[in-house]
């Protein structure tokens, strides 16, 4: 996936989680202006939605949750680069711009992970985003 887009959609799903929300549903909400003027009501709407699903998941501590919204957010922000090729530079700048600047102290948008293996015969792969622990299994 374009790394504009997996940074976009990451940095939008966690400035949902701030006090700058609001400013953060605006950006998006620009952007479909401008392709889908026809879908801003459902994708305000929509952005409420995940941001009572990202809170509630944060109190809970639903990684998978979490992650899960951000994949989500990630796919539609590539269909709309999809239908308009020519809005990559605004998506650039409404992250740079609006996005980025909410979150947390030391966290970057850029700060994706892209992971692959290819697993033959027997062999075991592991992979982490992160630390990995033994379960002792």
């Amino acid at each position: 996936m374009d790394p504009l887009v997996l940074a976009a959609g990451t940095a939008l799903v966690t400035a949902m989680a701030t006090d700058g929300w609001e400013q953060a549903r605006a950006g998006a909400v620009a952007l479909w202006r401008r392709v889908h003027p026809e879908r801003v009501p459902a994708i305000e709407a929509e952005l409420v939605e995940v941001r009572d699903e990202l809170l509630a998941a944060r109190r809970a501590g639903d990684v998978p949750a979490e992650e899960g919204l951000v994949s989500d957010w990630q796919r539609r922000l590539r269909r709309l680069l999809a239908d308009d090729p020519g809005l990559a530079a605004e998506l650039r700048r409404v992250l740079d711009e609006q996005w980025a600047p909410l979150l947390p102290a030391g966290r970057s948008p850029e700060q994706v992970v892209v992971q692959s293996a290819t697993v033959s015969g027997s062999a075991r792969v592991y992979q982490a985003g992160r630390d990995q622990y033994n379960s002792g299994s």
